[in-house]
């Protein structure tokens, strides 16, 4: 029996049925990722007769009604979003989102006499030779022979019958065959996700987060449809306060709705530690309400998958609709939303820039959820939340196979509970060797985003550290305001002295200070700088820094994991004060772990 069927259909066909709702096309309030000048491709090979790669649908699986008869799904697009919308923007003139979240029309000009499409310009809209914009055209908004007439207007010396030509073959752009791929009803989702592995060329892996949105973008049965615009929804007003008018203004049914009370708050604020796109929201609902990690489980669960029979049942249909409408609503729950992210900012994680992985805070925030629902005390609630975040971000538990390991840790914590699961996690990854040896290791590096280094920062905010020879500026204050990080060994003065990028640029060998420290600091030895700070100190005097006493200083020193010895070093010291000071950066991480 046939898997799959491969037919021809032309555009117009294609278009019809996302009108009419026959495939389900969830990438509306999405950003689209494509650029115009792709846009400008797709139109150019299908005005030539150029393939476009094939659209690849999925028949909801058929489940079994209550009074025994099957259900008929809709097409579920597994590839070929960006195309349809692509599709979509330029022949149908549908507004897209760009990266920013700002709607923008694509508006493709076309040169009659060259045959060429371009984006649309300045600099083509003055000009006689290009229309403006090929949708009224391919729309049936204006006939071939008034737009003839326009272009001659303007073009009285070209040739009328060419252009004529020219523009019928525009029109036909409707008429031209786009390939589809249709997957039998009967495949389940491990199945469809080798099929495309297969059928794609690059072998680029099917996204289950956009096969979850397409699932249920189609189901109306459930409710779904109504679910893809929460999260959409949702995720556009964490970076666009103003979509709330919007939603307001042109979805007033979506409104009226339950899930538009539970988002709505995000209209009027939170901040950027955590701006989750729609893959995070789904993500976060779906581990915390199905104690599961992977997204090819939840398509299978949201089909009405029996994994014991290998059937399709409506009644588990129905159920996992409801559980994850259930995670969908307590993800955006202003209460435990802003309650998560006082944990993490209470963690010393105040900065978005110090949380590398946000599969990290992912999955903390699906632990949080867990925990509360099971009853546990908020005080022990914090502790372990905090607790995994650090440690995750420490060993990067989620920087390979994330849904495998979130699969993994969030069905141990289901059968182990978070104590035990933690405690045999420590064991595993955060042993002796880690703290004196892994960890060490670790800071020896000149990137900013290492692990090691943004998680001292976060120690260093959590203690209230101040900065570098301040008496009481805050690290954590530098940090919101984007302060100057300063080169202990100053960066010209290691330069002067032949060292490279790569040496200079140590994380071992930075420290946040004030801006006026950092200037008058310059190129000094440490040595130099060191001996005018306890002279001025001495004399009463703050110039070079703002610290006032010698005890103080001392402080400053050790708050900052600064060897003492930097008072009399020079760049023949440089290698050992950077191996010393790795090591008491990470004994601060250690500390700073075991306290939290």
């Amino acid at each position: 029996m046939a898997k799959y069927s491969v037919h021809q259909q032309p555009v117009e066909t294609l278009l019809s049925w996302i009108k009419a709702g026959e495939i389900a096309i969830p990438e509306i309030q999405r950003p689209f990722v494509w650029k115009a000048s792709k846009v400008r491709d797709l139109i150019d090979s299908l005005y030539h007769g150029y393939p476009v790669g094939y659209i690849i649908t999925w028949r909801n699986p058929d489940v079994k009604l209550k009074n025994g008869e099957l259900s008929a799904g809709k097409k579920v697009l597994i590839d070929g979003q960006q195309r349809i919308t692509a599709l979509t923007a330029a022949i149908v003139g549908q507004r897209v989102l760009n990266k920013n979240y700002k709607e923008i029309n694509i508006r493709i000009a076309f040169n009659p006499i060259t045959e060429k499409f371009d984006v649309l310009n300045k600099a083509l809209q003055n000009s006689s030779e290009w229309i403006n914009s090929i949708n009224p055209i391919i729309n049936d908004e204006i006939t071939i022979s008034k737009a003839r007439r326009d272009y001659m207007d303007v073009n009285p010396e070209a040739d009328e019958e060419l252009i004529e030509q020219r523009i019928e073959e525009l029109k036909k752009i409707k008429n031209k065959q786009v390939g589809i791929i249709e997957l039998d009803h009967s495949l389940d989702i491990d199945t469809v996700t080798e099929i495309f592995i297969r059928i794609n060329q690059k072998g680029v892996v099917l996204s289950n987060a956009d096969f979850v949105m397409s699932k249920i973008a189609a189901d109306e049965l459930h409710g779904g449809n109504k679910m893809r615009k929460m999260v959409d929804y949702f995720c556009r007003l964490v970076v666009d306060k103003d979509f709330n008018k919007h939603i307001i203004d042109n979805d007033k049914e979506f409104a009226s709705h339950d899930y538009y009370k539970t988002i709505k708050w995000m209209s009027a604020g939170s901040d950027d530690l955590y701006i989750p796109d729609y893959i995070d929201f789904l993500r976060v609902a779906f581990t915390f309400k199905f104690n599961r990690g992977k997204f090819s489980d939840l398509v299978a669960l949201l089909s009405g998958r029996n994994f014991e029979t290998r059937s399709y049942e409506n009644e588990i249909a129905k159920k996992s609709y409801a559980m994850l409408s259930e995670g969908l609503n307590e993800f955006a729950n202003q209460t435990n939303y802003q309650r998560f992210l006082m944990i993490v900012k209470s963690a010393g994680l105040i900065n978005h820039k110090l949380i590398s992985s946000k599969n990290s805070l992912n999955f903390s925030y699906a632990l949080y959820l867990k925990l509360r629902k099971d009853g546990m005390q908020e005080t022990e609630t914090h502790q372990f939340v905090k607790k995994w975040l650090v440690m995750s971000l420490l060993i990067g538990r989620y920087s390979g196979s994330s849904e495998s390991m979130i699969d993994e840790d969030i069905k141990q914590i289901q059968e182990k509970g978070i104590k035990d699961y933690l405690i045999h996690m420590e064991q595993t990854h955060l042993g002796e060797g880690f703290w004196d040896f892994g960890l060490v290791s670790d800071l020896e590096t000149s990137s900013v985003n290492n692990n090691a280094y943004n998680v001292y920062l976060a120690a260093q905010c959590n203690s209230n550290a101040t900065a570098f020879l301040s008496k009481s500026m805050k690290i954590s204050s530098l940090i919101e305001q984007r302060g100057d990080v300063h080169h202990i060994f100053p960066k010209k003065y290691l330069v002067k002295n032949r060292y490279t990028p790569k040496q200079y640029n140590q994380v071992a060998n930075f420290v946040y200070t004030e801006q006026a420290t950092n200037i008058k600091v310059g190129a000094m030895a440490p040595n130099e700088y060191m001996a005018k700070v306890k002279s001025e100190i001495s004399a009463g005097i703050i110039n070079v820094s703002t610290i006032d006493s010698e005890t103080i200083l001392s402080e400053n020193l050790i708050n900052n994991d600064i060897p003492l010895a930097l008072a009399s070093s020079d760049h023949s010291e440089y290698e050992n004060f950077l191996a010393e000071r790795r090591k008491l950066m990470a004994r601060k991480i250690k500390e700073y772990y075991e306290n939290l």
